[in-house]
């Protein structure tokens, strides 16, 4: 028997290995090893397999920790293809070839290292030294200020899936932010990057959510029926799309910033196999991004066509423009096993190996946010169980709730929000602080600390974690209703101050 050259390659680093099925070749006959590319004469198809074994702590309802040990075969389908020099994970992708320099260095194989950029920290192996973090504005800098002994602690452990401290902190390291804008600066390369790193994630899951205990517990509520029945705009006149999103994670893999080629293919067979099982409302079809090559039924990924519009209306993600997401790991092999899902109605999206594993999508024209909500719950609900189905499940435990990749997002991961005009409320110099009282966001047109166009503000929920679906969406719901009232007394000329004094949080 000769082999072909099997283009698996094994990594103690990460934990994979190469195993070789054995097929019999009648009663009674001798086993032989078979790699899945060729067996030379072929007598029958062979398989050859990628297997991630890690373990996984869980946290229990009694608060005890449970280690289990998690498999994932990657199929031959998924793994790494024959070296293509102008293809990830050996070159970059052709979309990717057209964009600037610094975006490029971020889409490929290797660690995002950009001098123009000023991101040079290694996302390997942290250096024993320090950096100077002096003037960094983030949750991350002013934790290791405070304690400096942290990094010295920490910059050499290894979660049980091989991810290091140093591909946790480097985009807060290469991103030294603003002054006035306070990023988190840290991000999980996998669910243990939470405990292993529990010295560091703590605190600044804590400063990012306002205080938020190492001992609390997460509430969980996805019952539409525990929403206000307020209607946020009942003349139609200010709202004009509204839409409830979170984040899930899969247990077994890594997260964005640490996952391999392979890893990443494997995640996107799992989810679009779960997916395509969807019926009702929520059936649809999976396009994976253009230029893509790991989906069988498109091999080329969608058109051009239908990528730009799907970006025109909202429901696409860009190519990583960010140093944020470049230095944290996200671009790695763009856009190889990213793409989107949506229903026929085009009201529910799944984003697929973004920022995060899966970003799940209800949205409509005008302000019905009790069926928005509705589809997103059973959405949620449906596609956990469809991956159960499969063997598989989301990251979740009592304390921080759904893992995500950012602390920012951990909890439900929600965010409702609304496209709202609101011209002379926003125009108040005080609108963003009253929208902190009300417990809301306000972005611009252009997403987060971007400018308003005419007026018009994305409104959503400011808080994650600590509270639960229904209690976050119901923040949403009355902040919003009165903001609208409020522009419509200015409309009349009506004054708001003494209301606006008195403005605070929904609460139950």
């Amino acid at each position: 028997l000769k082999f072909r050259r099997c283009p698996l390659v094994s990594s103690n680093l990460l934990g994979i290995s190469v195993m070789f099925s054995r097929h019999l070749a009648g009663a009674g006959a001798a086993a032989a090893g078979a790699c899945a590319l060729r067996l030379v004469p072929p007598t029958r198809e062979a398989r050859c397999q990628t297997t991630v074994t890690s373990t996984t702590t869980v946290q229990q309802p009694d608060g005890s920790m449970v280690t289990k040990t998690i498999t994932v075969s990657t199929p031959a389908k998924a793994a790494r293809a024959p070296a293509d020099k102008n293809y990830p994970p050996h070159g970059l992708s052709e979309g990717v070839r057209k964009l600037p320099e610094w975006i490029q260095l971020g889409c490929g194989d290797a660690e995002y290292i950009c001098p123009e950029k000023g991101a040079n920290f290694p996302g390997d192996e942290c250096p024993e030294k320090l950096p100077d973090i002096s003037k960094h504005s983030s949750f991350m800098a002013e934790t290791i200020r405070s304690d400096p002994g942290i990094y010295d602690r920490l910059r050499s452990k290894k979660t049980n899936m091989g991810v290091g401290l140093a591909k946790c902190v480097k985009t807060g390291f290469d991103n030294p932010g603003h002054p006035m804008i306070k990023t988190v600066g840290l991000v999980a390369g996998d669910e243990d990057s939470y405990v292993a790193f529990k010295e560091l994630f703590d605190p600044v899951v804590s400063a990012r959510h306002g205080g938020y205990p190492a001992d609390a517990k997460h509430p969980t509520d996805m019952n539409p029926d525990n929403l206000l029945n307020t209607k946020i705009d009942p003349e139609g006149k200010y709202t004009l799309t509204t839409r409830c999103r979170t984040g899930r994670s899969v247990r077994g893999f890594r997260l964005p910033p640490a996952c391999t080629f392979e890893e990443r293919r494997e995640l996107e067979r799992v989810i679009v196999k779960g997916l395509l099982r969807l019926t009702g409302e929520l059936k649809g079809q999976y396009l994976p991004l253009h230029g893509s090559r790991s989906y069988e039924l498109m091999p080329t990924g969608m058109s051009e066509e239908q990528e730009e519009d799907l970006r025109k209306r909202g429901n696409l993600f860009q190519e990583p423009d960010s140093t944020l997401l470049l230095s944290s790991g996200c671009g790695r092999h763009w856009p190889d096993a990213r793409g989107i899902f949506h229903n026929e109605a085009k009201n529910f999206f799944v984003w697929l190996n973004e920022e995060d594993h899966m970003r799940i999508v209800s949205m409509e024209k005008g302000d019905n946010v009790h069926a928005i909500f509705q589809r997103f719950a059973t959405a949620c609900a449906t596609v956990q169980q469809v991956l159960k189905e499969e063997g598989y499940d989301f990251m979740h435990n009592d304390h921080l709730g759904y893992i995500l990749t950012c602390p920012s997002n951990l909890g439900t991961g929600l965010r409702a929000g609304t496209m709202a005009q609101l011209p002379l409320v926003s125009a108040r110099k005080d609108f963003r602080q009253i929208c902190t009282k009300l417990g809301l966001q306000a972005r611009g047109t252009a997403g987060v600390d971007s400018a308003s166009v005419g007026g018009k503000w994305d409104i959503s929920n400011a808080d994650r974690l600590g509270k639960s679906e229904t209690h976050l969406v119901n923040i949403f719901i009355h902040g919003v209703s009165t903001l609208i009232q409020w522009e419509k007394m200015l409309e009349k000329g009506e004054n708001i101050d003494e209301l606006v004094a008195a403005a605070k949080a929904w609460n139950p």
